[in-house]
């Protein structure tokens, strides 16, 4: 047995699930419950040319292998890749690489996500498929479709949006946490998200792209940050990103963090996600500080800051370091609110103070049968209760979360209009709370046209 102080910076962020519910009784037993979970992703013809559909396919299989530990299965990837994802130039290395296995033919018995319209045979019943259209992205059962309209679009957040929410309705189907899970029609217009996003306004067609960013934070929500960027059409003309964190990548970091690996493991962030970045053909400055209420940002460095830190104090640290347009993102991290997710834009009608007021700190509940378990298994209280304030964590929800951020980020860089605060939850998006703020003033942030 692994002992528990080195769990907790090893452990399974997803798996964890199974400890915080009660549902295993030992860390063992959370670990076989999850190596049951198993998909298959369809991968047809039009994702192998349509930007959109690819970013959908390419975010679920990384998600996707990072979830489900009984195996990824993908049918019909094969070819170049359109995208530019460092390390991969075609389907079966970038496939393979994430520890897929890919497949001749379907399997119908497997929970199935598909994307691309090549399938009409060979598909479980409750099979769902990924529908983009202009900034709309969802998935619908898969004998549905889509009102008649223009489906091609270079607007790749709603791929990763509608990637990250097919793994999101059959990890919640094969976890039988939710009985509407791959029943129903779930996406969201991230042109506005107000509206519904079966049957609304595309939005304009992306013109322009950020030329220099500010990242603060490169775990789940940070590395989903920037692979949702490296999916836009950046070419040769590339952006300048300020990557900053103090933190190494752990075991941990596997399980929820999109662009870590384990040959990463014990790496900088910063440095690891740099070449990354650099390997896209961005341009980067690291930053392995703190982010604290006496940093101070130089009148010649980004405007716009991309926050991704996971603890609210660090968040009010927002308005007072000189950034003139803040857009951050948080996540729950409960065993009931890990699927919950929430944007906000500063500065705002609130502050960053009046919005994250003096954080208590969270309880750790011990009495779980796992952690129970574990005390009397290792006599380790300090290590247990350290992995059990550990958060719940998916790469999903990170992948959605940034495609809302990434979505505001290009209509601040258009002048478009702005969402002060977005909340919602995976599990019934319908529910989901929007404010539109009050228009930003013009500011030159510097935008740089997309490639054709």
């Amino acid at each position: 047995m692994t002992d528990p102080g080195d769990l907790a910076e090893s452990f399974h962020r997803t798996v964890k699930l199974a400890l915080d519910s009660g549902e295993a009784s030992t860390v063992e037993e959370a670990q076989r419950i999850f190596q049951g979970y198993r998909i298959q992703i369809a991968v047809g013809a039009a994702a192998h040319r349509d930007p959109a559909l690819q970013a959908a396919a390419l975010t679920a299989v990384n998600c996707a292998t990072r979830t489900f530990l009984g195996g990824v299965s993908v049918v019909g990837a094969n070819g170049q890749l359109v995208a530019r994802i460092p390390g991969y130039d075609d389907w079966h290395s970038c496939v393979v690489g994430w520890g897929a296995v890919i497949r001749e033919r379907l399997d119908p018995d497997q929970p199935t996500l598909v994307i691309g319209d090549d399938w009409d045979t060979d598909l479980e019943t409750n099979a769902i498929r990924v529908a983009v259209h202009g900034w709309c992205g969802g998935v619908l059962p898969v004998t549905e479709r889509l009102p008649e309209r223009d489906t091609g679009s270079n607007f790749t957040p709603a791929g990763v949006l509608a990637g990250a929410l097919g793994v999101s309705e059959i990890f919640q189907r094969v976890r039988r946490s939710n009985p509407n899970a791959c029943h129903r029609g779930i996406g969201l217009n991230l042109w506005r998200v107000e509206q519904d996003w079966r049957s609304t306004e595309n939005g304009p067609p992306l013109k322009r792209i950020p030329e220099s960013l500010w990242i603060v934070g490169l775990g789940n929500l940070g590395q989903a940050y920037l692979w949702t960027l490296g999916l836009l059409p950046y070419s040769n003309e590339s952006a300048t990103l300020v990557l900053q964190d103090f933190d190494q990548i752990s075991e941990s970091n596997l399980s929820t963090s999109v662009l870590s690996a384990r040959d990463l493991v014990g790496f900088a962030k910063t440095r690891a996600m740099a070449a990354w970045a650099e390997a896209r053909g961005f341009r980067t400055q690291i930053i392995e500080r703190c982010f604290s209420d006496n940093f101070r940002v130089d009148p010649q460095e980004p405007a716009v800051a991309l926050i991704g830190v996971d603890n609210a104090l660090a968040r009010t640290f927002a308005e007072c370091t000189g950034f003139k347009r803040v857009i951050e993102a948080g996540l729950g991290a409960g065993e009931q609110d890990f699927l919950g997710v929430s944007m906000h834009t500063l500065p705002a009608q609130r502050t960053a103070r009046e919005i994250w007021p003096t954080p208590v700190a969270a309880s750790k509940d011990l009495d779980k049968p796992a952690y129970r378990d574990l005390v009397q298994r290792t006599g380790d209280m300090c290590g247990t209760t350290n992995l059990a304030g550990r958060t719940v964590g998916a790469p999903f929800v990170g992948a959605f979360a940034a495609a809302l951020v990434i979505a505001e980020l290009l209509r601040l860089a258009e002048c478009y209009q702005r969402y002060e605060v977005v909340t919602c939850h995976l599990r019934d998006l319908s529910s989901r709370v929007v404010h539109e703020g009050e228009p930003w003033q013009p500011i030159n942030i510097g935008s740089i046209a997309v490639t054709p």
